[in-house]
């Protein structure tokens, strides 16, 4: 079993940062894969970044390439996604996933992932 619980969100406005971290506990944290996806108000979740269990392998959306940057801590079993130059279309509810399978493009898709946090809120007023 895994647990993430996700922080960090809030209110900003367009063009500012937030950090965003994910606590994880209950299994190995350098054993797996993590993964951020999100989720727009009507809209499906949605891929948006993730990193190998080491840290050295990372894939993003194009939607926020050269914006957002995933890393990890494996000492202190977090994850981060940092979020620059917001958007207000990055309004969503931001999950962090966990994933025990080698990194291939498969971990653009929800079903790869085995654990998720319950999400925390970011909003980016225009």
């Amino acid at each position: 079993q895994v647990q993430l619980v996700e922080s960090g969100g809030g209110l900003v406005q367009a063009g500012g940062s937030l950090r965003l971290s994910c606590a994880a506990s209950g299994h190995t944290f350098s054993s797996y894969g993590m993964g951020w996806f999100r989720q727009a108000p009507g809209k499906d979740r949605e891929f948006v970044a993730v990193i190998s269990w080491s840290g050295g392998s990372t894939y993003y959306a194009d939607s926020v390439k050269g914006r957002f940057t995933i890393s990890r801590n494996n000492a202190k079993n977090t994850g981060y996604l940092q979020m620059n130059s917001l958007k207000p279309e990055d309004t969503a509810v931001y999950y962090c996933a966990a994933d025990f399978n080698p990194l291939t493009e498969r971990a653009t898709m929800e079903e790869a992932y085995d654990y998720w946090g319950q999400g925390t809120q970011v909003t980016v007023s225009s």
